[in-house]
């Protein structure tokens, strides 16, 4: 990896962008004032991934918590699901690292053990909450092999009630998967639309959208098909965005790294990966998005921060856009597996969250390292090597 500030000259030539040619203008002076809704919008966007902050996503639907706990021993419970959701909204410190929670339905509405609103603890703890909004992943008729985001039925109801409730921004996660003959271009057409039609309502509720198209990481894929499948998706729902008369200043994208698939024998290393996520979003992603925050998709902690890491060591200085984080595992997973339900045991995973947000901080500096997570780990498991195979957690 280069020193930290430098860049690699030879990585991204066809990403050179030309400066943009002085427009001729009335040398009277002028003063633009936004619409206060525009405004807010802008400046939320902009405060979910200020300085080093990112976006940590606690938005699983109570069937995959309850699947999680389960694997670990931890009733699958409504109080078990609200006492694991305390712990991480009451994490000391976690505001400085984390500048917008991801809500679930279950979880906007509920409370501290001493009845203090969930709501009211995020926003005091200096994070802005929000919520997932769509329905899930279902079957795409004629597509087999392909999923539809659905939810847009009744979702300007659904944006409203929250909106009241104190959420300022949304997510909408949309499925790509890769594989043989797949996806089609019907499957990302209809995806692009659906979360270009969601990224409208939320604007026009006063919400920022988070918009999440996703290519799975799982499959034999190279690193290369990736790059040109998630170009492609990109391109797709930015086009659907521009027709839906989404303000691009005023949401954020969430997409998946360029990777290998799982299954692929040939795993690239960090810095070969961090070029491609890089070359791959200069070409398709708008420079008036403020900020761009990676999903982890079922890379380890360590693998993800690295990687994240990467991509600002190396070129920082030259996007246009904040790349900052948005995980979920990748975060939570340490702080689950050591908490197990036990009250006694909540102070130390809340130090395991804070801890994986701290690395994702720094990785947003460029000042991650992998020295960072030995003096946390066990001696038998201090050997790891994050410029090789990834580790990978619990999809």
């Amino acid at each position: 990896m280069n020193p930290r500030g430098q860049d690699n000259p030879q990585t991204l030539p066809e990403c050179e962008i030309a400066p943009a040619k002085p427009l001729a203008r009335d040398p009277r002076p002028e003063v633009i004032k936004l619409p206060i809704n525009t405004q807010r919008l802008i400046d939320t966007a902009r405060t979910l991934v200020v300085g080093d902050k990112g976006l940590l996503a606690m938005d699983e639907s109570n069937p995959t918590y309850n699947k999680r706990f389960a694997m670990l021993g931890i009733p699958q419970t409504v109080e078990a699901r609200r006492a694991y959701r305390e712990l991480i909204i009451t994490t000391p410190g976690l505001g400085e690292c984390i500048g917008g929670l991801i809500l679930y339905d279950e979880t906007i509405r509920q409370q501290k053990k001493d009845g203090t609103p969930f709501v009211k603890v995020i926003t005091e703890a200096g994070i802005i909450p929000g919520i997932k909004v769509d329905t899930g992943a279902k079957d795409m008729a004629g597509h087999p092999g392909e999923k539809i985001t659905e939810g847009l039925d009744g979702l300007r109801d659904r944006l409203a009630e929250y909106a009241h409730m104190g959420a300022r921004f949304a997510k909408w996660r949309a499925v790509i998967t890769l594989g043989e003959g797949i996806p089609s271009r019907g499957c990302i057409e209809a995806n692009a639309q659906a979360l270009a039609r969601y990224a409208a309502l939320c604007q026009e509720a006063g919400m920022v959208p988070v918009v999440e198209p996703e290519v799975l990481m799982d499959g034999e894929h190279t690193l290369e098909q990736c790059g040109e499948v998630t170009e492609e998706v990109l391109r797709t729902v930015f086009n659907q965005l521009y027709v839906q008369r989404v303000m691009l200043g005023g949401m954020i994208l969430k997409p998946n790294m360029v990777l290998p698939g799982l299954s692929c024998p040939e795993q690239e290393t960090v810095d070969e990966v961090a070029d491609a996520t890089v070359r791959c979003l200069l070409r398709a992603v708008p420079a008036a998005i403020p900020g761009i925050a990676f999903l982890s998709g079922g890379q380890s902690g360590e693998l993800a921060s690295a990687r994240l890491n990467a991509m600002n060591v190396r070129f920082k200085s030259r996007l246009p856009w904040a790349a900052a984080f948005s995980f979920a595992r990748a975060i939570q997973q340490p702080a689950l597996e050591i908490w197990r339900g036990e009250e006694s045991r909540v102070l130390a995973a809340q130090q395991a969250l804070y801890h994986r947000a701290k690395c994702n901080a720094a990785a947003r500096r460029g000042t991650y390292d992998a020295a960072m997570e030995t003096d946390r780990r066990p001696n038998h498991e201090q050997s790891i090597e994050i410029k090789h195979a990834p580790e990978i957690h619990h999809r």
